[in-house]
């Protein structure tokens, strides 16, 4: 008999096999055993594009701070961490991969691992067809040409913007999104008082005005 609660609080868990922080994230909420994760996987640079953001490593002086972090948060908490060799990567094909194999749980666990635990360059066809193969499809590389699986992540990008995710990792519990993997503890809270955001000085934050536009040129 399990010593934990069973997973009872669904939650959808926005990600690009791209992000080391999605990575990290994601193993630490497999390891809350109330929530139902439903792994969606999206295109981080569609988001950026929709947006008008920069990626993290495209600021050169933030791309190491933000390696430092992540592999100092792995070694903080416990979670085995490699970056591959070259980052960011090509992930879109490993996406589509995902979503041929309707984004299951093992799959999600292999793939991830196979990037930031054992610094696997999934930008390989060869790899791709490997990991493919070992999650039960054939033909991979037919599959991930196909323009349904194609439309499928490219709808789920989409959707996900409609929601306002803007980033990865996103978690959507209930009503809310949760951005980052610094927000596992307000995850935690959340769920333990559902009404934390309506409390008056949360429920004031959406009010505060905007000062200061940032300037564009032309």
């Amino acid at each position: 008999m399990s010593a934990f609660p069973p997973a009872t609080t669904p939650a959808t868990f926005y990600f690009d096999l791209v992000s080391p922080f999605a990575y990290l994230m994601w193993k630490q909420l497999r390891r809350n055993a109330t929530l139902a994760l439903r792994p969606e996987p999206v295109l981080l640079g569609g988001l950026l594009q929709h947006w008008g953001q920069l990626g993290p490593a495209e600021v050169p002086p933030k791309r190491i701070q933000i390696y430092r972090m992540c592999q100092w948060l792995a070694d903080r908490y416990g979670i085995p961490f490699r970056f591959p060799d070259v980052h960011p990567f090509r992930s879109i094909e490993a996406l589509r991969l995902l979503v041929a194999l309707d984004a299951r749980i093992d799959a999600v666990d292999a793939l991830f691992d196979a990037v930031f635990r054992d610094g696997l360059d999934l930008g390989d066809p060869a790899n791709l067809e490997a990991f493919g193969r070992a999650l039960g499809l054939d033909r991979v590389a037919a599959v991930l040409a196909a323009p349904t699986v194609k439309d499928r992540l490219r709808a789920n990008t989409e959707a996900a913007i409609a929601r306002g995710v803007f980033g990865v990792p996103t978690v959507e519990v209930g009503a809310e999104l949760f951005w980052g993997f610094d927000t596992i503890g307000m995850i935690d809270d959340y769920l333990a008082n559902p009404a934390l955001f309506r409390a008056p000085a949360m429920a004031r934050l959406e009010g505060l005005g905007y000062g200061v536009p940032r300037r564009t040129n032309g």
